[in-house]
């Protein structure tokens, strides 16, 4: 009798030869890959098995308004990975159960772009532990009902990786694996029709190796060498490294940069055909070996680019997205009081099937890059993109005059006239630059405002780690010679325990802060309307600063209104009778007015 992966390999086997063979033509390597996701079953323990089996039950689960996020960087928040286990109590305490990690394998000290040159894809930091250290903690985070996220760094390893070591030391099938030439004829054509990626900090798309006497392709960073997914052992000995971290108890893996993977000459090299079919028979080896595990795109990319990495009902790829355009179009109307580019990303959304599920965040570890629609922009709102980013850009910064933000540029390019923004939603906001009462109370409301919003949009919320107590910058990162060129660090200090201590104490910002998103969290987690396919329109509100939604699921509609302004706005009640969720009271009158910053949730009587 058939065990239940080889029942799940032959319900599959036929697609997955079809995209193998016709992208690789390479039977050996084929067949291999068989064997590789065999190994890899037989190396998965019997919880997560039966893991597999609960969520193959449960196909949807993920789809949940229970689930509730929280990403943070191992050593900032409690020093290493036994020190995370220790902290679980407070993780659990902010209602958290999908925690996560920032990138944690071996990288080397000053070339490790955060994380994400990746040295060796088995092993963690030493600094913060152990694979094993890392297994435990999934093993303890599984027993307490919290999902696991990891990054897993596809695109690219680190020069000091063995693979690169070896293609440095002039090995032609370790050089295979990446993009060598002898000379720069070829990368010269590359970089006629390749963006760079960081034009400032690590201008052009490739690198002289003086030492070996061989250009290499280098889209991130010059010790960042990216990996040729044309030759099909790349693909199968990076699929066995993802599998080998969902073996350790991954339940969530993050798939960086996975537009970039694919290299074409005479193309930007982003979004290529072959891409959907890497990240097809990605899922299809997780569907085969690790049922229970998602897979997580982080596809920075304009809405219409951004769906095709779901796949298809049929021939699904990642099951969940970043949705970034979302989180830099919400800033965006934080800083123009203008919320129709918000209400048209709504609309877009809302156009998919209910089965694309996205990750949302206000902050997280990166920058915020304005890949907005600006054709839109031109037509409706602003004369052209490079004023209009130096407006957000003088914003958030605190250079624009009564601006209460208070940020960094991040890759500032004075020839494009083009940057990216750092910094935390509280000092973003305005918390860190408050100097009266009043002014703390328009950044605390603003701040919970903003998670309201991100708690009302479709997907799985994801607060970043420290955002629960209004965390400010931390400008420390100017002092140590490691991370004073890379801006990003402003947000991604120490978490402040020292502060965390407040947050029961309701006459503290921390205090305020942590009641309040506690409470928004718990109402979502009790109302399936919240859940992830359900419904959501956008409404018509009177005023160009207000926001408003509609969610409807299962018979329930909730309605929401947002302002994004400081002033009070007025609109007509787009649904009377509904309860207002936070305080219980039926709304009755014609009109409501939203004080600044505020928003309500209101329930409508469900129909008979």
């Amino acid at each position: 009798m058939k065990n239940a992966m080889e029942r799940r390999l032959a319900e599959h086997i036929g697609e997955l030869r079809e995209l193998f063979l016709g992208l690789y033509h390479d039977e050996n390597a084929f067949d291999y890959f068989l064997g590789m996701l065999r190994r890899s079953w037989s190396e998965r323990k019997a919880a997560l098995r039966e893991l597999d089996k609960r969520r193959l039950a449960d196909p949807g689960w993920y789809r949940s308004n229970r689930l509730l996020g929280m990403m943070l960087y191992t050593d900032a928040f409690a020093g290493d990975l036994r020190g995370v286990r220790k902290k679980l109590p407070y993780l659990t305490e902010c209602g958290v159960n999908y925690l996560h990690l920032m990138p944690l394998l071996q990288t080397v000290k000053g070339k490790s772009d955060g994380g994400y040159a990746v040295a060796d894809f088995r092993t963690v930091q030493p600094e913060l532990g152990t694979m094993d250290d890392l297994e435990a903690l999934a093993d303890a985070l599984r027993r307490r009902g919290i999902c696991l996220c990891l990054d897993f760094v596809m695109n690219h390893t680190s020069e000091d990786h063995p693979w690169a070591k070896a293609a440095r030391a002039g090995d032609p099938w370790a050089q295979s694996k990446y993009f060598f030439y002898d000379d720069w004829e070829i990368p010269n054509l590359y970089e006629q029709t390749v963006p760079q990626v960081f034009p400032t900090t690590a201008p052009g798309n490739f690198t002289w190796l003086e030492d070996c006497g061989k250009v290499v392709m280098t889209f991130f960073h010059p010790y960042q060498w990216d990996l040729n997914y044309a030759n099909p052992m790349v693909f199968n000995d990076m699929t066995e490294n993802l599998l080998f971290l969902a073996n350790r108890g991954v339940d969530v893996i993050r798939l960086d940069a996975i537009p970039y993977i694919w290299k074409e000459l005479g193309t930007d090299c982003r979004n290529r055909p072959q891409v959907h079919v890497l990240s097809r028979m990605l899922h299809l080896a997780c569907q085969i070996v690790c049922p229970a595990v998602l897979l997580l795109g982080e596809v920075v990319m304009e809405p219409e680019k951004l769906a095709p990495y779901f796949g298809t009902p049929e021939r699904p790829e990642c099951d969940v997205l970043y949705n970034a355009t979302t989180m830099c179009t919400t800033w965006h109307t934080v800083a123009t009081r203008d919320a129709r580019l918000l209400r048209r990303q709504v609309e877009q959304l809302a156009g998919l099937p209910r089965s694309c599920t996205f990750q949302n965040y206000l902050r997280c570890h990166d920058d915020i890059g304005w890949g907005l629609d600006y054709p839109w922009l031109w037509a409706n709102l602003t004369q052209g993109e490079v004023p209009h980013k130096k407006y957000l850009n003088d914003w958030f910064s605190g250079a624009w005059p009564g601006s209460w933000a208070r940020g960094e540029l991040y890759n500032d390019d004075p020839r494009l006239g083009d940057a990216r923004m750092c910094g935390t939603t509280a000092s973003l906001v305005g918390l860190e630059a408050a100097s009266t009462p009043a002014e703390t109370d328009r950044a605390i409301a603003c701040d919970v405002m903003l998670h309201a919003w991100m708690l009302t949009q479709s997907g799985i919320p994801v607060l970043y780690s420290g955002d629960e107590i209004g965390q400010r910058n931390d400008y420390s990162y100017h002092d140590d010679p490691e991370k004073s060129e890379d801006s990003r660090y402003v947000h991604r200090g120490r978490f402040r325990w020292d502060r965390a201590k407040h947050r029961h104490d309701p006459a503290t910002v921390e205090g305020r802060i942590f009641g309040a998103l506690r409470a928004l969290e718990t109402l979502r987690a009790e109302n399936e309307v919240f859940r992830a396919d359900a419904d959501m329109i956008p409404i018509d509100t009177a005023d160009l600063a207000l926001l408003g939604l509609r969610r409807t699921y299962g018979g329930a509609s909730l309605t929401t209104l947002f302002n994004f302004s400081e002033e009070p706005k007025t609109t007509p009640n787009p649904a009377p009778g509904g309860r207002d969720l936070l305080t219980g009271t039926v709304c009755t009158d014609d009109n409501i007015t939203l004080p600044g910053y505020g928003f309500l949730w209101l329930l409508e009587p469900t129909a008979p």
